[in-house]
């Protein structure tokens, strides 16, 4: 008997009936052999964590656009808080913490620069769209390993693809991180609106306070606790519904007096138009699309996608410095 296989079998007798095993995974699009060490999810994790795009979300916008100060979020560490608190709730829950931290460390992976305005500007621009969630798994299923893909299982990739409000996993593993998903961008943009000068711990309302706490870390040990002793041994993720309304209350304080702030704000018009111009000269200039992008138009890609996915892959700093070499003047050196 391999290692994986007695790992299986571990979590057939130790995790919770409602857990998603890994000898039960629906698969992978392209059948592959089985590592004799890790369990399918756990393999996915590492192709994710090891894949280019991952290594790219250091360098992208979570909410403030090039903030002044080193501890500020991005969209890496956004990542890694997901994990974080969806691999909490997982093993209170005796979840598959593997399939967890896959689909966690992949949700964002098709993130555009400048954050969610750079995701605003290229699904105007777009005539196919542009959505994070749905870019992120067409990362991981055509454009990683230079055109192969990571062939990741379908649970984690619908994990993925439903992370947003808007979907439903089917695993009750990745229902985790859909709920983390907005617990940990909600408790770290408010400690960066803290840090920045924007809020103050006072301003939260009290009818939110009183239910889910004072400080940021009250609240986040709050949401988590209350998501496992309401969901605990049951065949579902959710929280209490007096948590449930408090949370939905702080989101809408959060997009209320930071996400329309006009002082967080300030730059995202910018950052918007930078992308618009980089997408409009990419349709032009396909040629100047490294070689592997151009060869998917060749298999019926449609260009404009293929720019997207060119420009969405960009990190911010790599976005500013093509702006600048393609319409910045350079400086003549006799």
């Amino acid at each position: 008997m391999t290692i994986r296989e007695q790992l299986e079998l571990w979590e057939k007798e130790y995790l919770s009936p409602y857990a998603t095993l890994s000898m039960h995974s629906k698969g992978r699009e392209r059948e592959e052999e089985q590592c004799d060490i890790r369990p399918v999810f756990q393999r996915d994790r590492d192709r994710i964590l090891h894949s280019k795009s991952f290594r790219r979300l250091k360098d992208k916008t979570q909410v403030f656009l090039t903030p002044e100060g080193d501890h500020y979020r991005t969209r890496l560490t956004h990542t890694l808080e997901v994990s974080q608190n969806a691999r909490t709730i997982a093993k209170a829950l005796r979840l598959n913490e593997d399939l967890v931290e896959a689909i966690a460390l992949g949700h964002d992976l098709g993130h555009t620069p400048f954050g969610h305005a750079g995701e605003r500007a290229l699904n105007r621009i777009c005539p196919y769209g542009f959505e994070h969630n749905v870019q992120s798994v067409r990362t991981v299923e055509r454009l990683e390993k230079g055109g192969q893909g990571l062939n990741l299982t379908a649970e984690v990739r619908d994990g993925i693809l439903n992370h947003q409000t808007a979907g439903m996993p089917f695993t009750l593993e990745g229902k985790i991180v859909r709920f983390s998903d907005k617990i940990a961008y909600i408790h770290h943009d408010m400690d960066d609106a803290i840090r920045g000068g924007i809020l103050t711990e006072k301003d939260v309302p009290r009818e939110i306070g009183d239910v889910i706490g004072y400080t940021t870390g009250e609240r986040l040990d709050h949401f988590i606790h209350d998501i496992v002793t309401t969901s605990f041994e049951t065949d579902d993720i959710r929280m209490s519904e007096p948590v449930a309304e408090a949370m939905k209350k702080l989101r809408n304080f959060m997009f209320e007096r930071v996400y329309q702030n006009p002082e967080a704000k300030s730059e995202e018009s910018k950052a918007e138009m930078l992308i618009e111009t980089l997408y409009t000269h990419y349709l032009k200039h396909f040629e100047e699309l490294p070689a592997d992008m151009r060869r998917m138009a060749d298999a019926g890609e449609p260009v404009e996608k293929i720019v997207c996915d060119y420009i969405s892959a960009m990190t911010d700093r790599f976005a500013i410095a093509v702006y600048e070499e393609l319409y910045i003047p350079k400086s003549w050196h006799g």
